[in-house]
């Protein structure tokens, strides 16, 4: 069956072209286009699309107050456009407390001249969307958790963008292999957390970090897929609602305890010995810029068996060869669970390859993380 998609911006060049680059995948049928927020609720009601592209800047109602809609009244998987811009991360991060899934660069240049490379990619992100097991209904519906200390009132519907999915407890990993538990992971002086994530990452690395205490003993380093443009204005936007310090890391900073780095966009982010981080280029022959393998591999090297490691939502395995470095050193190794990941390929390239130690949902994650830690 086809994945069925609607598209909406109000560029018509960009539609007819969207358009024809969807449908050029004999697996995806475009059922519709719209030219401005109102009229793709209109159409998201009417067509009932799988998946939604989003363009975020658009007469009459924009994209975010779209989607928020589209989240009330039916909700729809959304893959937003965005500029890549501090501006245009700004707007996306909106979007995706807003609801939306996933998102993609708005490059005219990009599809001019690679264009079978941004086929590829759209499409692939498109039926992986189309695939995952993201509840909208129950995700939508389900009441946001108190702001912290401090926060406003838009915070406190920004931390609760993801609620839990419904019987998602915590529970130990199951080896594959054999089916049985592993033993919980136990309490120590870790000397450092590192968390890798992609699609779905922001939203969810917001739930647990502002889940954490503000004197959290442990350093913590952050690997999210994401462009150059966005790092900066997410870490920015994480400082301002989280207890501990999160900021864009720079190549020499020390790892502290209760402050958490933001890989650069773009770079790549590892781990010495001395508790320093490098920055690096990012290598064009890696699909990840940062990659969780590359960071989570360095910090398996540098502490041993000292490191507290967390895979979360994402498409694709970036972070199980990092995983299986980590496990060999003595590491703990967890994964977000199936039912509370927006996608469920990181996490699962982790749990299948028998690394997880335990395997958590999204919001006991954070708690887990207070108790392992102290």
């Amino acid at each position: 069956m086809s994945v069925k998609v609607l598209v909406v911006d109000d560029s018509g060049f960009f539609r007819r072209r969207l358009s024809e680059i969807l449908a050029s995948d004999s697996e995806i049928q475009v059922v519709g286009t719209a030219c401005n927020g109102r009229e793709g609720v209109e159409q998201a009601l009417a067509l009932k699309p799988d998946v939604i592209t989003m363009d975020y800047e658009m007469p009459l109602m924009d994209g975010i107050s779209a989607v928020r809609q589209i989240m009330q009244r039916c909700p729809t998987p959304v893959l937003m456009f965005s500029s890549l811009t501090h501006e245009g991360a700004r707007v996306t991060l909106d979007a995706l407390d807003a609801g939306a899934v996933d998102y993609l660069p708005k490059n005219f240049e990009d599809i001019s001249r690679h264009p079978d490379k941004v086929r590829q990619l759209l499409c692939d992100k498109i039926k992986s969307i189309a695939r995952s097991n993201r509840r909208f209904s129950s995700f939508a519906s389900a009441p946001a958790p108190a702001a912290q200390p401090g926060a406003s009132a838009t915070t406190a519907r920004r931390v609760g963008a993801v609620p839990p999915a419904a019987g998602s407890a915590a529970r130990p990993a199951a080896s594959p292999a054999t089916g049985s538990s592993v033993p919980a992971p136990r309490r120590k002086h870790y000397k450092l957390v590192a968390i890798g994530t992609s699609t779905g990452g922001p939203v969810a690395l917001q739930r647990v970090l502002t889940q954490l205490p503000a004197h959290f003993p442990s350093p913590i380093v952050l690997i999210q897929h994401m462009p150059a443009a966005f790092t900066k204005a997410f870490a920015e936007r994480l400082d301002k609602l989280c207890r501990i310090q999160v900021k864009e890391a720079e190549d020499g900073d020390l790892l502290r305890p209760g402050v958490a780095l933001l890989a650069p966009g773009g770079k790549q982010m590892m781990i010495d010995a001395r508790g320093s981080v490098r920055i690096l280029p990012g290598d064009e022959r890696l699909n990840y810029k940062p990659s969780v393998d590359i960071t989570f591999g360095s910090a398996a090297k540098a502490f041993g068996d000292k490191v507290l490691s967390v895979v979360l939502t994402g498409m694709g395995a970036d972070g199980r060869e990092g995983a299986r470095m980590l496990k060999e050193s003595g590491s703990q190794v967890w994964a977000q669970d199936e039912a509370s990941c927006v996608i469920y390929g990181m996490p699962m390239a982790v749990v299948k390859a028998n690394l997880a130690d335990a395997v958590y949902s999204l919001d006991d994650i954070g708690p887990r993380l207070t108790e392992a830690c102290q």
